[in-house]
């Protein structure tokens, strides 16, 4: 029972994460477009900090302590398609921390970049999870 419990905050952990990374890259999206002190440029760097600290870190977190705790109770921490998804959430972890940082451009109105720029990041994490659902789901190895 305990394994059910585990898997299902799991699921929830990620789906959080997940909505958080579609989001704020989106955000980025509209914050590219106004102007440097702005009334919106400002709400936007409120809705940016918050959705990274208040969701995203946590969700961030949570995924990994549940998703570690669920392959240990699982049995998953050999199986080859374990160390494949675990490369991709690596590489999801990698994205967070980038976007972390792009908080932190934005925030001190440092933001270079073009909207055009946050439009494409924002595809990352679709194929990442496109390959963690067929890695968990499929167990091809």
């Amino acid at each position: 029972m305990l394994y059910l419990w585990l898997k299902a905050f799991h699921i929830m952990s990620v789906i959080a994460w997940m909505a958080a990374l579609f989001y704020l890259p989106r955000l980025f999206v509209y914050h590219a477009q106004v102007a440097v002190g702005s009334p919106q440029s400002e709400l936007f760097k409120v809705m940016e900090r918050r959705l990274l600290k208040a969701i995203m870190r946590p969700a961030m977190m949570a995924s990994w302590i549940f998703g570690l705790w669920v392959a240990y109770e699982g049995g998953f921490l050999s199986d080859g398609w374990f160390h494949a998804k675990l490369t991709l959430v690596v590489l999801m972890t990698l994205y967070h921390t980038y976007l972390a940082k792009c908080v932190g451009v934005f925030a001190t109105d440092a933001n270079q970049r073009a909207d055009r720029h946050y439009r494409i990041i924002n595809e990352v994490p679709t194929v990442l999870m496109i390959g963690v659902v067929i890695l968990v789901v499929l167990k091809p190895f």
